[in-house]
């Protein structure tokens, strides 16, 4: 029988890191060398918003991630039913999905 020798990885999460950071926007660029993603979070009625988070990946890593996004979301959805994406045209419901206020 084989000996399995993997070598262990200890990862440690702080407190701060653990409370996540919500976005609801990725803007996702890259070069030949990596990709970045821009995560941020736009508020209703306030034109500007901020990046609150911006991974840098190897192109390797990134298809990493793309495969277990989608095997995650295989998984969620086989338990939960289909995610839903509206038909939108610019991808983004800006309205967050509810009526537009007025003043």
């Amino acid at each position: 029988m084989e000996e399995q020798n993997e070598a262990q990885i200890n990862i440690e999460l702080s407190e701060e890191v653990a409370e996540g950071v919500y976005a609801n926007l990725a803007i996702i660029t890259h070069s030949s060398s990596e990709f970045v993603l821009d995560f941020i979070r736009v508020m209703p009625g306030v034109p500007k918003a901020k990046v609150k988070s911006r991974i840098i990946l190897t192109p390797e890593h990134a298809k990493r991630l793309l495969s277990a996004l989608a095997d995650n979301i295989e998984k969620f959805e086989a338990a939960n039913g289909g995610v839903k994406i509206p038909n939108d045209p610019t991808g983004f419901p800006m309205n967050f999905g509810g009526t537009m206020g007025q003043a």
